[in-house]
């Protein structure tokens, strides 16, 4: 079990509201929809509200630091069955690129992609007290704009399994064309920090505010004032 699973929840009951679209730009169309994700009633694009209101505060932020630039967000909301066939869908890609049979795997082979796949991807748990961190409403996949809405170079495309992924991969990197993708995730970090959100230990693109990740990240940093999660898994 992942550490954070640890941290108690005491659910708020905040609702879920709409990103609002015509003020946080999005990846549309959507790339899980694409494939055939069940979203059920509500899209991707939904948060808890004080999470939407914090990510529009760390847009102002950004703005004001990098004048005409913007979040784009990637992924927001995930029910369950979405966060499940996520999973299905990763696992099979990741078999089919080491030349396997994702319909005729061994239960070693099996047990193998899960432990890759995990390392990323949260799993499916119906169990209240361990929900996937999409499914709280209260984490968020997203990435920076330039002033003409083109997306910034981050190094690695969201959702990639490798090394790539984690947050300070370039940090020591001296090739000309690396030393950016670096100072464009320290970006996106500074602003999403000082809007209240912790980035995920593995992946650059992933921040959350009020959930199990949020409140295990802030307790290694001030063992002396813990807290708890406040969004427990929202049913789609």
């Amino acid at each position: 079990m992942k550490p954070h699973y640890q941290v108690p929840i005491v659910e708020c009951g905040e609702s879920l509201v709409p990103i609002p679209l015509n003020l946080i730009a999005v990846v549309s169309p959507h790339p899980y929809e694409k494939l055939g994700a069940p979203y059920g009633v509500r899209s991707p694009y939904f948060l808890r509200q004080a999470v939407a209101q914090a990510l529009l505060q760390a847009q102002d932020i950004l703005q004001a630091e990098r004048p005409g630039w913007r979040l784009q967000v990637f992924d927001a909301y995930r029910p369950i069955a979405v966060q499940q066939f996520m999973v299905d869908y990763t696992l099979a890609d990741r078999a089919r690129s080491q030349g396997l049979n994702p319909e005729h795997l061994t239960p070693m082979e099996r047990e193998t992609l899960l432990k890759q796949v995990y390392q990323f991807w949260a799993m499916p748990s119906l169990d209240p007290a361990t929900p996937p961190p999409h499914s709280t409403g209260a984490a968020i996949d997203l990435s920076l704009l330039d002033p003409t809405h083109q997306p910034i170079e981050m190094g690695s495309p969201i959702d990639e399994i490798s090394e790539r992924s984690f947050p300070n991969y370039f940090a020591n990197r001296t090739h000309p064309e690396e030393k950016p993708f670096h100072r464009n995730r320290q970006l996106l970090l500074q602003v999403m920090t000082a809007a209240g959100f912790h980035q995920h230990p593995n992946e650059w693109w992933h921040f959350s505010f009020g959930d199990q990740m949020w409140a295990w990240t802030h307790n290694q940093r001030n063992p002396e004032v813990p807290c708890i999660a406040r969004y427990g898994r929202v049913d789609g």
